[in-house]
């Protein structure tokens, strides 16, 4: 066979079937796919991230990105880069979220609070590399295919043990209110929201792969099943930031994406299923947050999901049988692809109508959406007997997103700093919320990194997308379902991180961009030619002189100073908050070796204020004043705009009787937090008499205890 520019040859999958004939399925996978190894190590760290808290702790996701290094650092010390295999498209990817991870570092220069910068910094690092590790080598569709199914039959697994395991506490009502607190399951997430993205990024790729003909029937009918365990668990939180982005990304997949007839046609028996569990979920739900037994109700919802997980199962592994073993023309094939698109509009048409009955005047309920949006009456603001579900957009993400846009206008080119929002918002704020995170990923990319981060990410994502454009186009239908599988659950996780603090879960991210990374993988050569191995086939080799010696050691030196550099940015910070917690569990016992461990870790960190406040924290529990001063003051020179430091140094002024520098700094309290209550009281005191340090103290930690 000669090898000639722009021609046609075997699918990867066909290449690798005919060099290696004798070899078991594992061995054939490797052969293809060599990096399938280090793929599934970080997909099982995905899913043990998800298993806790989604990987939200620095002390989870930290260490997880040290080991997602080394995995990188495997695959291409065994596989190497192979350059001219990494479709230009997905090079450009690389650059531009590299060069937006360089510019998350670089925003530490600038940032108010540069210990938060250095955290931001280090997440989308972890992202960077995730990234890379799935998208750098080519992989075929059967392997891809695995790895995305592995990793949604281990999610769907978690899910029912979630579910089980809220049955089995069911009849303790103090461990069910820590599951479902006010009815809505946090577990494992830790956050309602966060909770039913986890399922749902998982839900869409099961629903798009199950549809696919030529994965096996058992698996088809295995994601069908896990679609509806998915589905039916993040029902359970609650969710209206989930039952809003639903349907734009069911919206995204029949417009966007290939094989609308077969998804719609897979979709029918899952919804079904996910529509019997809905009325007994909601039915625990309301049990448990009227305060009511909800032992029976928890029975029958598990009973109910699981019925409904078994039954989707079989009926569309059933049909995947008959299916694969029916030999159909293409013209009756394409006459019965004519005949579900027709019912799925029809559908479609029926359920857009039932909806405007229900809603009845459509300007006057978006009217009422918007109120209750920008109403900033929060969570709570649902009237009685209506389901939270339905009950609007009520809560103060619209002065979130007012103070992002504030900070994109006053800092356009650059951005406040990566993960810098906490300050800014706290002055300007309208609610009585903290929120660290402007719970978007648009504006956050906005506000914090400005129109030089926006521009790079753009032409990154762009670039990505483009190489899932050429995947979606390939011939082998295999490679298509799987690269729409993949790009669909990027897509609702970019969906619903447009209105949540999804970035900032390493769990829910480092699942997306691993699943963007995964589809891009699939995008097929550039057309420069082809390579087969093989005796009798021609391979197009590219030999470099000896004088291209010198630039690949300088290169190999400098890839091995950064992955030094990045392995090093993500131990610092992350053995600093191990120091943190650890003097946290010890102070009451032992306060000398806890002032220790929090001088170490602001060694370890020395951007980071966190261990002098946590000190200055212990030391007024202590009773211990002048040491306390001290250690707010330090966290002062390390963020300026720290507002409780400041606040504290100034009741501790007032206690010592420094009447003016009492007054100057419980001032500048009030002007970092113009709604605080406490900053406001504590000056007014101070004005005409003296702070009582305990007693603002104690408020503090009450005030604290409300809003964990």
């Amino acid at each position: 066979m000669s090898a000639q520019p722009g021609l046609a040859g075997p699918s990867p999958d066909d290449t690798y079937r005919m060099t290696t004939p004798n070899r078991g399925p594992l061995s054939r996978l490797l052969a293809a796919d060599p990096v399938a190894l280090p793929a599934l190590g970080a997909l099982a760290l995905l899913i043990a991230w998800a298993a806790n808290q989604a990987g939200y702790p620095q002390t989870h996701w930290a260490p997880g990105g040290l080991i997602l290094l080394v995995l990188l650092a495997i695959a291409i010390g065994v596989v190497g880069l192979r350059r001219a295999k990494t479709p230009a498209t997905v090079r450009l990817a690389l650059a531009g979220l590299a060069a937006y991870t360089a510019l998350s570092f670089l925003s530490i220069l600038w940032a108010k609070v540069p210990g938060d910068a250095w955290e931001g910094a280090d997440r989308t690092l972890v992202y960077l590399v995730v990234f890379a590790l799935f998208a750098t080598w080519r992989r075929t569709a059967a392997s891809a295919a695995l790895l995305l199914t592995a990793w949604i039959l281990a999610l769907a697994g978690l899910a029912l043990f979630t579910i089980l395991h809220v049955d089995a506490v069911a009849g303790n009502s103090a461990q069910l209110q820590t599951l479902m607190p006010g009815g809505r399951l946090v577990d494992p997430a830790g956050y309602t929201n966060a909770n039913a993205a986890l399922w749902m990024i998982a839900c869409f790729p099961a629903v798009l792969l199950a549809s696919a003909k030529r994965m096996p029937w058992l698996a088809r009918g295995l994601l069908a099943g896990a679609a509806v365990a998915l589905a039916s668990a993040a029902l359970y939180s609650q969710s209206r930031g989930s039952v809003y982005s639903t349907p734009i990304v069911l919206a995204l997949v029949f417009l966007l994406l290939p094989g609308r007839a077969r998804t719609f046609a897979t979709l029918v028996p899952i919804v079904a299923g996910v529509a019997v569990a809905v009325p007994s979920v909601l039915r625990l739900d309301e049990h448990i947050e009227a305060g009511e037994n909800a032992v029976s109700a928890a029975h029958s919802a598990t009973l109910w999901v699981l019925l409904a997980t078994v039954l989707v199962a079989l009926v569309v592994a059933l049909a995947a049988a008959i299916e694969s073993r029916t030999k159909i023309s293409k013209h009756a094939e394409a006459s019965v692809h004519r005949s579900v698109a027709t019912v799925g509009v029809i559908a479609l048409i029926g359920l857009v109508a039932g909806g405007l009955v229900a809603v009845g005047n459509p300007i006057k309920e978006v009217k009422h959406e918007w109120k209750t949006f920008t109403s900033l009456k929060g969570y709570g603001a649902n009237e009685a007997g209506e389901s939270r579900l339905i009950s609007g957009l009520g809560s103060s993400r619209s002065d979130f997103y007012r103070v992002a846009w504030h900070e994109f206008v006053e800092h356009p080119l650059l951005g406040i700093g990566t993960d810098n929002f906490a300050v800014p918002y706290l002055r300007l704020r309208h609610s009585g919320e903290s929120p660290r995170y402007p719970h978007s990923v648009e504006l956050r990319v906005l506000s914090q990194t400005g129109i030089i981060g926006v521009v790079i990410t753009l032409l990154g994502l762009g670039a990505a997308l483009l190489a899932c454009r050429r995947a979606l186009r390939s011939a082998d239908s295999l490679t298509r379902a799987v690269a729409a599988a993949a790009l669909a659950g990027f897509g609702y996780w970019v969906v619903h991180g447009s209105f949540d603090w999804f970035f900032e879960y390493a769990g829910l991210g480092a699942a997306a961009f691993a699943l963007l990374g995964l589809a891009c993988s699939l995008s097929p050569p550039d057309p420069v030619g082809i390579a087969l191995g093989g005796a009798g086939s021609a391979t197009i080799t590219v030999r470099g002189s000896g004088s291209g010696r010198a630039p690949r050691l300088l290169a190999a030196a400098c890839a091995i100073v950064l992955a030094l550099a990045a392995a090093a940015s993500l131990a610092a910070p992350w053995l600093s908050r191990m120091e943190v917690e650890s003097a946290g569990r010890l102070w009451p016992a032992a306060p000398a070796k806890a002032y220790a461990r929090l001088r170490e870790a602001a060694r370890l960190n020395p951007l980071s204020d966190e261990p002098y406040l946590v000190a200055g924290s212990i030391a007024l529990r202590l009773d211990q004043l002048d040491r306390a001063d001290h250690q707010f003051e330090l966290a002062l020179r390390r963020a300026p705009d720290e507002s409780y430091a400041t606040l504290e140094r100034g009741a501790i002024a007032s206690a010592r009787g420094e009447r003016a520098r009492a007054l100057r700094l419980l001032r500048r309290a009030v002007e970092l937090d113009p709604r605080d209550p406490l900053a406001h009281e504590a000056l007014a005191t101070a004005e005409h008499g003296t702070v009582d340090v305990v007693a603002l103290n104690r408020s503090i930690l009450l005030e604290a205890q409300q809003f964990s």
